[in-house]
């Protein structure tokens, strides 16, 4: 395995599939933008994703020949020579230049094998399952809808070639793949703007899929699939119930299905699926909303339906006409949530279990008249609703501020009672771009829908309770919201300072436990768990990278100023990095990359490092903030001119190491929430204000706004 140099020579840690698969698609995306066919990542990500779409279909058709000649069975190949990857990109030195796009782009070329034909994609787009193996359908659908934007044959031979370097029949290589292919759908949907279609976040789309617990045996499908992320969940935890080989069968032919009408997210959806490894994904590339409704049948029925479906889009007359007369609507959102409910099968599952959705709705689906309230009556009387999450403001930040909620209902007895919940979120923490839903503020709420128990953060309603609009739109009755009507109100702020209370108390107990497992540590160097990387951008800097600093205020920032004139210089911060200002490290100039959406580029002069298996990331940057690591910081850089730390200073700080991950993550926490309450009682001062002009106002001013000595026939003086 290749190792990386530390900057003062020594070896780091070696790199990991991860870094190497890494490295190697920045490549092929440092070669791309140098392409003038391309423009973005909203090229670029579908150049690269056709490409490796079929490396993988070749890779994987050489090892179902190999395994058909050991079992002594005839082999059917999806794509034939000489269109296969083995034909015409395997060699380093094959076709390239004016001949490559020739062949790839034109109706008739002359071929990998010198004889005339059709193309590549004339070739892959008239493909058809008339050899029984429907992949070949796949293949056809997805080419489709593709076109070759690269103008240079020779740059397009560089980015093939680099793909060849990817062995997509490697386990620990495509499960890598799947991962970063996953970050480049987000890199892509940023890029698009408001363009874009709307990411669900990971943490809402695995807690979906736990709630619902599909089985082995169940059918799973998203009539809205996008670029295939709940089908990818689902995929991952029915895989962990396979053990058999008809149970393995079962899975990769008959349990996941999707539909996505637009071209580009339909490819994207296919590679998503293949690279987490499902063989022949079943998505269809028509709009789910096509057929009337009423002839939806129970062969068309399926048991497990999560999806989050598009809000605000407005469907055509024809699409409309599919619907009852007085359910038709133009909201793309109340569509298919009729669709869903139809689609759901009458009959429990093979596993016993009722067919069952979880689906993410804007408010308005919820509360508003009309066709809204009619499907909310059908909903209320043929299903059970068994809970609706309320997620928080901001969790589609930066696609859209619609608020929105995750609906659960099964198949069975009309809904008796709903249990509403939300989470809890650290205090402080608003959600953006940058600060993302997290699974474990989700997590506790599966335990609060199972058991269906009322705490602070959950709430049941009765069915009779609702009003004659049938609103499910009902707020948390035991939270006082900070909303604008609530400044100055003295109860509110009594409230607040209470549950602030409650959390220092909670906190407390956690980090009694917690500091004494730290006392009892090893101090070891953080050298030995420490290394220091100096990657630098070089020439894959794109302006739509994102530019990072650090601040002992937040840590990761996003600066205001400008990128200097060598943007080339600039360090890249991956997921896990730490970054500091050598100069301000001692005030706590320091950040930590705590997700891929944080991921960028930061200054060549700050030290850039990560952590070994055996040391949080977030645990360093704690330490390092903390008195006693600054105290470490200064004893390190005394005599010095001017202060300056840098990673061969740092490495010899010493640090307290638990050897169980599980404490460090404790004790980050714990810190977390700290910083989380400091925001928040700082906010209590402004809340404090509020209420002493509140107080004034209705001491001194009548309702009118005059001072309260102020009669209607006096003079002000």
């Amino acid at each position: 395995m290749a190792r990386t140099k530390k900057k003062n020579g020594a070896d780091a840690a070696p790199m990991t599939t991860s870094q190497m698969l890494g490295s190697l698609l920045n490549s092929a995306r440092k070669i791309m933008r140098k392409d003038k066919g391309l423009n973005g990542d909203l090229d670029r990500l579908p150049l690269l994703t056709w490409i490796m779409f079929l490396k993988f279909l070749d890779d994987l058709e050489q090892q179902r020949e190999e395994e058909a000649a050991l079992s002594g069975k005839k082999f059917k190949a999806a794509i034939e020579a000489p269109y296969r990857w083995r034909d015409w990109a395997a060699d380093p030195q094959g076709i390239t230049g004016d001949e490559l796009l020739s062949f790839i782009n034109a109706e008739e070329a002359v071929r990998a094998d010198g004889q005339k034909g059709p193309g590549l994609f004339a070739y892959l787009r008239s493909l058809s399952s008339s050899n029984g193996d429907n992949r070949r359908d796949v293949i056809a659908t997805v080419f489709k809808g593709v076109d070759n934007r690269m103008k240079s044959g020779y740059l397009l031979r560089d980015i093939v070639n680099k793909v060849g370097g990817i062995h997509f029949t490697s386990s620990d290589e495509l499960h890598t793949l799947g991962a970063l292919y996953e970050s480049m759908l987000r890199e892509m949907r940023d890029a698009a703007g408001d363009s874009g279609e709307f990411y669900t976040p990971r943490a809402v789309v695995r807690f979906m899929v736990e709630v619902t617990d599909p089985r082995l045996g169940e059918t799973v499908l998203d009539p809205a699939s996008g670029t295939g992320g709940f089908l990818v969940e689902a995929y991952n935890h029915l895989e962990k119930q396979v053990k058999t080989v008809a149970d393995r069968k079962r899975l990769q032919n008959d349990t996941i299905s999707g539909c996505e009408p637009k071209s580009l997210p339909y490819l994207l959806c296919q590679m998503n699926l293949l690279l987490h490894g499902l063989d022949a994904p079943q998505i269809d590339p028509g709009n789910a909303l096509r057929f009337k409704l009423s002839e939806i049948g129970e062969k068309e029925r399926v048991d497990v339906i999560l999806t989050n479906p598009p809000f605000g889009g407005e469907e055509e007359k024809g699409i409309q006409g599919n619907f009852p007369e007085d359910r038709q609507t133009a909201e793309t959102a109340l569509l298919f949530l009729q669709l869903i409910m139809r689609k759901l099968k009458r009959q429990p599952t093979l596993a016993g279990r009722p067919a069952r959705a979880a689906v993410v709705v804007p408010h308005g689906s919820l509360s508003s008249p009309g066709v809204a309230k009619r499907i909310r009556e059908t909903l209320l009387g043929d299903f059970n609703i068994t809970a609706i999450v309320r997620l928080p403001h901001n969790v589609f930040a930066p696609y859209t501020d619609i608020q929105s909620n995750v609906i659960f209902f099964e198949r069975g007895e009309p809904t008796q009672s709903i249990l509403y919940c939300e989470p809890s979120l650290p205090l402080g923490y608003s959600l953006s771009k940058t600060k993302p839903l997290l699974y474990e503020w989700m997590e506790p709420l599966k335990k609060l829908i199972a058991s269906r128990q009322e705490t602070d953060t959950s709430w049941l309603v009765r069915r009779d309770d609702l009003d004659e609009n049938l609103n499910l739109d009902i707020k948390n009755p035991r939270r006082k919201l900070n909303s604008l009507a609530d400044r100055g109100d003295l109860e509110t702020l009594s409230a607040q300072m209470r549950s602030y209370a409650d959390e220092a108390d909670a906190i407390k107990a956690e980090l009694a436990q917690v500091t004494e497992l730290i006392r009892q540590s090893p101090w070891e160097l953080l050298g030995s768990h420490t290394y220091e990387s100096d990657e630098r951008i070089g020439e894959d800097y794109s302006p739509e990278l994102q530019l990072l600093g650090v601040s002992a205020e937040e840590g990761i920032t996003n600066p205001k100023t400008a990128i200097g004139k060598s943007p080339e210089r600039y360090k890249v911060l991956r997921t896990h990095y730490l970054a500091y200002n050598p100069m301000r490290i001692n005030i706590g100039s320091i950040g930590v990359v705590r997700d891929d959406t944080q991921q960028g580029i930061t200054s060549p002069d700050y030290v850039v490092f990560y952590c070994g298996p055996d040391l949080l990331p977030e645990y360093v940057y704690h330490y390092l903030r903390s008195e006693a690591g600054r105290h470490e910081i200064n004893l390190k850089t005394k005599g010095s001119v001017r202060f300056r730390l840098y990673f061969e200073q740092l490495s010899k700080i010493k640090i307290p190491v638990p050897k169980d991950i599980e404490t460090q993550q404790r004790f980050v926490n714990a810190c977390n929430r700290l910083e989380g309450l400091k925001k928040m009682l700082n906010a209590a001062a402004s809340s404090a204000t509020d209420c002493l002009n509140a107080a004034t106002r209705s001491g001194f001013l009548l309702e009118s706004g005059k001072p309260s000595n102020t009669s209607p026939g006096s003079r002000a003086a």
